[in-house]
């Protein structure tokens, strides 16, 4: 891995689990503002509940060194968590201003994912999958 991609991953990597930390946080703790947020979109607010315990997982689960597979899920976890979010938002006619977080959550996810050290990866062999250059 060069010094440039060692990088772009960690950078990606810390900012992504500060977001995926504090909004996990606010959500664990049911915080007001969340709550009217789950009420709009029409979602149960026990779901808070389950999301900011799984994005604290997921974070710890990319941060430990080893276990690559349990990886492979967290980040999984993140994208499905986000573009979710971004769907639930467009369904119910939110502003754009919604749509940065998650959407910024996302890019990060995907970089973080794609940057990834080998010893990082469920399959050491060019596992790039979708963005593999043929």
């Amino acid at each position: 891995m060069t010094k440039r991609n060692k990088i772009i991953y960690w950078v990606a990597t810390v900012w992504l689990s500060l977001g995926m930390l504090s909004t996990g946080i606010v959500q664990l703790i049911n915080m007001k503002e969340e709550v009217a947020t789950m009420n709009i979109l029409g979602y149960p607010t026990y779901l808070l509940t389950i999301l900011g315990i799984w994005k604290i997982l997921g974070v710890l689960a990319i941060l430990t060194p080893k276990f690559p597979l349990l990886k492979e899920w967290a980040y999984a976890g993140f994208f499905f968590v986000m573009t979710g979010a971004i769907v639930s938002h467009l369904a119910v006619g939110d502003e754009m201003v919604t749509f940065f977080g998650p959407t910024l959550l996302v890019v990060l996810t995907i970089v973080s994912w794609y940057y990834r050290p080998a010893n990082r990866k469920s399959h050491k062999n060019n596992d790039e999958g979708f963005f593999a250059a043929n």
